[in-house]
């Protein structure tokens, strides 16, 4: 692919450089080798220029820095958002994996079952009773679908994942391997017998585009459903608890898990082993940081940190504390031994 050919992919905005230049493929930027398009995101990347090999930069709108990377006769375009603009150029060059439309001989399909148009059903899949899948569906194999499911268009469900009873999947979702989706939530009653089973007769309802991790578990609950809204996405090993409600546009990583009942605003983000308390609203524009626990109410646009969560800002200033705790416990047991208090702790 010639420089010129990129440069039109984006539309002809500003760039520098031979337009028969050829570019072969991408790569970080301290990775980058001839041919290769890199991108500078932050100042961070900046000392990086004079050492990246990289023959082709995607730069914002900003003089000094395209001054700077012409000085290094690196080609280089203009785009609004650097990051987005790599995830372009990937694109480019990869294409994932896309298995032929077919329905494999060995797939167990129920009679009930309705297929839509060009879908790619592979080995080993099992599509139980009354269930509807759409256009275009992917299918990979060893993939379980229970009785009564509803899938939409242009949906991927990668090998070995599994969509329980009654689980509805809106347009263009995408369940990756191992994950579990309408799996029995976690209901129980005690008696002086032991645990009574509360059924589970609720379902998952996953709206448009959603995307669901490896070995993540979306637990339906025992009435009504659990939902998670339009464009959200989940990383690797989450957990969604039993009639739990997510927003639109969320993002959640790894290991985060949600008890029961709990509410999410929409554009919140969870990052790694966030846990939430059962019943908990979080509301919209949420940031929490790894590892924060959130048992009440963290109301509208808040960053939250620690367990129990509070302001980010007050937590980095009782992070910066900790290293001085031994200090001020000596000299407390030096100012009560000067005030005659006798100090038994040690």
């Amino acid at each position: 692919m010639k420089f010129s050919d990129v440069v039109d992919r984006f539309g002809n905005p500003a760039h520098f450089g031979d337009l028969d230049l050829e570019i072969t493929g991408v790569n970080a930027i301290e990775e980058a080798l001839p041919g290769q398009i890199s991108y500078i995101g932050s100042e961070k990347f900046v000392p990086m220029i004079a050492t990246t090999k990289a023959s082709l930069l995607l730069l914002p709108k900003h003089e000094q820095l395209q001054a700077l990377v012409s000085s290094k006769n690196i080609a280089w375009i203009e785009v609004p958002d650097p990051r987005l603009a790599f995830a372009q150029a990937i694109d480019l060059f990869y294409k994932p994996y896309k298995p032929p439309v077919r329905i494999h001989p060995s797939a167990v399909i129920d009679p009930t079952a309705k297929i839509g148009q060009n879908a790619s059903i592979g080995a080993h899949v099992v599509i139980e009773a009354n269930v509807t899948i759409g256009d275009d569906a992917c299918i990979h194999p060893n993939v379980v679908i229970y009785p009564g499911v509803s899938i939409g268009d242009r949906v991927v469900l990668h090998a070995n994942c599994t969509i329980q009873e009654r689980s509805q999947l809106g347009h263009d979702c995408v369940i990756n391997s191992g994950a579990v989706i309408g799996g029995e939530g976690f209901g129980y009653v005690p008696t002086p017998e032991g645990w009574v089973a509360m059924r589970q007769s609720g379902c998952v309802v996953l709206e448009d585009k959603v995307e669901i991790g490896c070995n993540s578990t979306i637990d339906r609950p025992a009435v009504g459903e659990t939902r998670i809204g339009r464009d959200t996405k989940l990383d690797n090993l989450v957990h969604i608890g039993h009639g739990a409600t997510i927003g639109s546009g969320c993002a959640m990583a790894a290991q985060v898990g949600l008890a029961g009942g709990v509410a999410v605003g929409n554009g919140t983000i969870l990052a790694g082993q966030v846990g939430v308390a059962n019943n908990a609203k979080i509301g919209n524009n949420v940031i929490a940081s790894s590892k924060t626990g959130i048992n009440s109410t963290v109301q509208d646009g808040l960053v939250v940190s620690g367990t129990p969560a509070i302001d980010h800002r007050t937590y980095l200033k009782v992070c910066a504390i900790y290293s001085k705790i031994p200090a001020l416990y000596q000299d407390v047991r030096k100012l009560k031994k000067q005030v005659g208090i006798n100090d038994r702790a040690e």
